[in-house]
């Protein structure tokens, strides 16, 4: 059956309740489209555990400063539309900004605290507030369902996921392992900013997780270590300017004084126009 693509909260809701009132499973991928083969693997995920498979389509506003490329977002919801299809998408939301915010700037928000404070939360304050409103007013217009996020964007999966329990939402929330370019550089729809040269020093980010995970992996449980470690790697690109390294537990997000169970490192950097995100996690055996 044709791929259906629907612009209006209204008609989502009655299309997934119907769904759920026959007994079906609804799996959701939210979005901001010009999708590639990251999303894909999310469609894919969502299609072989449910029933029925929604996507959303939606260039959040509240998640943008000022400063940032909310009008140059790239979009094509012609190639989004197909792209979806072909991996197993039932339903396409598209909504205007109109539809999801009829009354012009919102009056109310959600904030995760803590969590969302560091990292990409000190670097872009208002983000996670955007974030976390959107996402939540998307799961109140899908209702029940399993929702697929990618580990790219790890500190916001750790928010979304302590959003879901705080507020006891009726989501599922699954996390799908990065996909990566041939390279190793994470797929991300802000890469179509990079210029050769900068798109040939992209993948320091992923060399740079590579060795402090090897690092961690070979006995050092010194995170401020593991982090001189990344740094010195991405000090060494001229075309990156590093934001943060960090070595944290993968729970909490905490920097902790020893590392120990699951670790995930984070980075991030400008890379001439984009600022380019990646993470990597491994575990530390503990005994007793």
């Amino acid at each position: 059956m044709a791929i259906a693509t629907i612009s209006t909260i209204n008609e989502t809701r009655e299309r997934l309740d119907a769904v759920r009132a026959s007994g079906r499973s609804v799996g959701f991928v939210p979005t901001m489209g010009f999708l590639h083969d990251g999303h894909a693997s999310l469609m894919r995920a969502a299609r072989s555990q449910n029933d029925v498979v929604v996507a959303s389509i939606f260039v959040n506003p509240l998640q943008f400063a000022a400063n940032e490329d909310l009008s140059d977002y790239p979009r094509d919801l012609d190639r989004d539309t197909d792209l979806a299809e072909r991996s197993g998408v039932d339903l396409l939301f598209v909504p205007s900004v109109e539809e999801m915010y009829p009354h012009g700037p919102v009056l109310t928000t959600v904030t995760v605290d803590d969590i969302s404070s560091r990292f990409e939360g000190a670097t872009r304050p208002t983000h996670f507030a955007g974030v976390a409103t959107v996402v939540s007013k998307l799961f109140n217009i899908s209702g029940p369902a399993r929702a697929y996020f990618g580990e790219k964007d790890f500190q916001q999966l750790a928010v979304i996921r302590r959003m879901v329990s705080d507020l006891s939402i009726p989501i599922e929330v699954v996390g799908c392992p990065i996909v990566r370019e041939a390279d190793g550089l994470a797929m991300s729809s802000r890469n179509t900013y990079l210029s050769p040269e900068q798109r040939a020093a992209a993948p320091v980010l992923r060399r740079a997780l590579d060795a402090g995970v090897a690092a961690i992996d070979n006995g050092e449980v010194r995170p401020a270590e593991v982090v001189r470690i990344m740094t010195t790697i991405v000090e060494a690109e001229s075309h990156a300017q590093l934001d943060y390294a960090a070595a944290v537990d993968a729970a909490t997000l905490v920097e902790p004084d020893t590392l120990s169970g699951e670790v995930r490192l984070l980075i991030a950097a400008q890379v001439g126009r984009p600022r380019l995100i990646d993470n990597a996690g491994t575990s530390i055996e503990t005994t007793t």
